[in-house]
Order: structure tokens, then C-alpha cells, then sequence
């Protein structure tokens, strides 16, 4: 990972995954780097507010198709979205598009296409999101509607990861040769599924500002609410058990991904860190969500201290080559969790 796109400038999008991405075995650096930077800047696209929705839409469908290889002008996407970012990096990751789809086309064909078809799902989940919440405020408020719509959007946006990141290491290191594709990507649905859920749950605050409930109108009605009941005061209290149902399939979905993280030959230390890392950090904002008495109160995401994140990782790689110690700190973690 000699070079600034997969090093500087992913770490500057994105820190925490960076962590899991520099970790990783060598061969599984380009693919995965890539499937997220491609992954980051079609949602940079699809969260730029100030152009028009449809614009949006069209923008992404333009990425869409140039992440299949098919010809699409991105850098018309660039010279349109770039301008309107906050954040340099992701405005520079705009303006790299072509050089990222260009080393795309450079990878081997086997991870070519597992990238490709992740990207495929992923772009399919932001088109899904754009359409399905058609607003931009608390003004025009719209929900899913029931669980099962809740899950295939977490399938879409993050559980899809799991079955690419399976197949990706199968195909790469020779300890998991062993392993049945099958039962582990349907592991690795769960496991993306986990940390998707964790989002959802410590953004309900800001999304209802912005027009999105992705607590199912379905289960609020049962609970006597509509979704623009969220934005007053003392709702938490009344969402309660709808909250805490999602949380403890959130909880379900990281026992599932433990036991993914767990079957990972101790020899490929790398990858059970790459594993280990998002789920102690998603778990430890996981029991800060149980714990906080209204969390749909709050005006700034929750998330845990630095400090704490550094004791996690630290804790983890050293307890990353025995089985019965690195549970342990997933239990530790799980039994903070009080629902």
C-alpha cells in the first residue's frame, strides 16, 4: 500500500476503516481500499444536499455504471459535486474518481468482479435511499415501513459487504480454504448487518432532521406513534420498546459476527484484527446507545471516547492469538449491553 489513494487519502475519509484496511494482509488491501473509496464517493454524491435530488440520482446512476465498466463521463460527476463538499477529502476523492476506477481496471479479474458486484449492491442501496425518502428536512418526513423493509436496506448498504469480504479472503489466503463460502458469507451478512444497525440506531436524531425515519412506520404505529412524533420532546420515552427491539437485533447480528471473527485461523492475526476492531468499537457504541436514557434527545452523535477506542485495540491485539482471551474481550464488551 505504497501509495496516497489507499493510504492518505482513505485514512482521511475515513479513520476507522482505515484501521481495518492497513491491517489487513497485503493482497487484500487494493481490492477492499478500492470497493470503499468507489463506495464512499457515490454516497458523497448521493448526500450532496445542495443539488437537486434528481441530479443525484443521476450522478450515481453515472458511478454505477462506470464502477461496471461500462464508459460514463465521472468527470462530469467531479466538476458537479466536488465543489459542494465541506470536507477536502472527500472533494479530492471526487476529483480522483478516474484514477480509482483506473486501478479497478488494473486489479486481477477474480477480485475485479467481487469488486464490482459489491459496488453494484451498495449503489443500489443509496438509489433505494434517494427514492424512498424524498425529502430534505423534518418538514417532508417519510419511514420505511415495516422490519423487513429495515433489513433489506441493511443488506443493501452493509450486509452485502460481508459475502465480497468472504470471498475476497478465501481467494487470497490459503488457511481459509477450508472454509464453506456459504455458511461464512451468510455470517458475514450478519456481520455487516451488525455495524449498519449500530448506525442506524445513533442516528435516528439527526436522519429525523433530515427527513429520514428508518424506524418502520408499521412498528411505531403498534407503539400509537407516527414518525413525525419523533421530533418531540420526551419521544424516546415512548419509543422505547421499539428501540430496544432493534438493539437486541443489532446485539443478535454481532454474536454472528464473532463467531465469524472467532473461526479465523489464529496464524491470520491480521485479518482477526481487521474483524475484531469494527466490531469492539461498534459493540462499545452499541451498550453507550442501551445505556444513554434518551437517545433520540441528543444533538451530537454518541460515540465513545478516543481513549477507550485505543484500551480496545490494544486490549485485542493481544488477545488476538488466543481464542478463549479475544472471546472474552467480546463478552466483556456484549455484557455492557443491558437490555
Amino acid at each position: 500500500m505504497a501509495d496516497d489513494l489507499l493510504r492518505d487519502l482513505l485514512r482521511r475519509v475515513s479513520r476507522s476503516f482505515y484501521l481495518s484496511l492497513v491491517i489487513l494482509p497485503r493482497p487484500l488491501r487494493e481490492p477492499i481500499g478500492l470497493a470503499y473509496l468507489l463506495a464512499r464517493a457515490a454516497d458523497t454524491v448521493a448526500d450532496t444536499r445542495l443539488i437537486a435530488r434528481e441530479e443525484r440520482v443521476r450522478h450515481v446512476e453515472t458511478l454505477r455504471r462506470a464502477c461496471a465498466g461500462q464508459a460514463s463521463d465521472v468527470a462530469a460527476v467531479a466538476r458537479a459535486c466536488a465543489p459542494h463538499q465541506a470536507h477536502a477529502a472527500e472533494r479530492r476523492l471526487l476529483e480522483r474518481l478516474g484514477e480509482a476506477l483506473a486501478r479497478l481496471e488494473a486489479l486481477p479479474a477474480e477480485d475485479r468482479v467481487e469488486v464490482r458486484a459489491v459496488l453494484a449492491t451498495l449503489t443500489t442501496g443509496m438509489l433505494f435511499d434517494l427514492a424512498r425518502f424524498p425529502g430534505e428536512d423534518a418538514a417532508s418526513l417519510a419511514a420505511l415501513d415495516t422490519l423487513d423493509e429495515l433489513d433489506r436496506y441493511t443488506y443493501l448498504v452493509a450486509g452485502c459487504v460481508g459475502p465480497f469480504w468472504t470471498a475476497l479472503c478465501v481467494a487470497h489466503r490459503p488457511r481459509l480454504r477450508r472454509w464453506d463460502p456459504r455458511e461464512k458469507s451468510r455470517a458475514g451478512v450478519s456481520f455487516g448487518k451488525a455495524l449498519q444497525m449500530t448506525n442506524v440506531l445513533r442516528d435516528v436524531p439527526s436522519d429525523l432532521r433530515h427527513g429520514r425515519c428508518y424506524l418502520p412506520s408499521a412498528d411505531l404505529w403498534a407503539l400509537g406513534l407516527v414518525p413525525k412524533d419523533l421530533l418531540e420532546p420526551g419521544a424516546g420515552a415512548r419509543v422505547r420498546p421499539l428501540y430496544r427491539r432493534l438493539l437486541t437485533s443489532a446485539l443478535a447480528h454481532y454474536d454472528v459476527a464473532w463467531r465469524y471473527t472467532l473461526a479465523i485461523p489464529r496464524l491470520e492475526w491480521r485479518m482477526r484484527l481487521a474483524c475484531a476492531w469494527p466490531l469492539l468499537i461498534g459493540g462499545a457504541t452499541l451498550a453507550a446507545l442501551a445505556a444513554h436514557p434518551d437517545p433520540l434527545a441528543v444533538t451530537a452523535p454518541i460515540k465513545i471516547p478516543r481513549g477507550t477506542v485505543r484500551a480496545l485495540l490494544a486490549r485485542s491485539a493481544l488477545a488476538v492469538w488466543s481464542d478463549t482471551t479475544l472471546a472474552a474481550e467480546a463478552a466483556r464488551v456484549r455484557r455492557r449491553i443491558a437490555l
